[in-house]
């Protein structure tokens, strides 16, 4: 097994309340149900454990799962961390952080992730380049799914 790594940082606006906003974020089933490959998030206390669809990479399928221990500045930020729970062999580490930009009469958040996900896979090390552009389309294509639905949902809610 040879471990690969992958970093994302992702800004954007939001036209919606910090509040709902933050809503959103700290509900395990939708962040789930928002976020393209990811088959469930069940939580228990601060540690969410997410199971994926199956990834293709190199020919091969991978269903990861992980487990990560949240911690929360209520509104401001979360905190992720890996707190792997048996023999996971993906993680991530990472941070959301929320800050209010609109006005009163239109508000907005300034939303921000910063994560690395960490994966060990069967093949040798010199497969690095190839794997390493897998995993950046995955969370590329995560990323730009999750705000395309995270929008839609706080529209829905308005």
């Amino acid at each position: 097994m040879t471990t690969f790594r992958a970093t994302k940082r992702s800004d954007a606006t939001v036209q919606h309340p910090r509040d709902r906003v933050w809503e959103i974020l700290t509900d395990p089933a939708a962040v789930a149900r928002l976020t393209p490959m990811v088959r469930s998030i069940t939580a228990t206390d601060d540690l969410w454990h997410w199971q994926l669809v199956s990834i293709p990479v190199l020919g091969q399928s991978f269903a990861l799962d992980f487990t990560e221990r949240m911690t929360y500045d209520p509104k401001s930020s979360i905190t992720f961390a890996h707190a792997p729970q048996g023999e996971e062999r993906a993680g991530t580490d990472g941070r959301y952080d929320l800050r209010e930009s609109g006005t009163a009469s239109s508000p907005a958040t300034d939303l921000s992730i910063d994560l690395t996900v960490s994966v060990d896979l069967p093949f040798p090390k010199l497969a690095k380049p190839a794997i390493q552009t897998t995993m950046q389309g995955v969370l590329a294509a995560m990323g730009a799914g999750f705000a395309r639905s995270i929008e839609k949902e706080l529209t829905a809610r308005r």
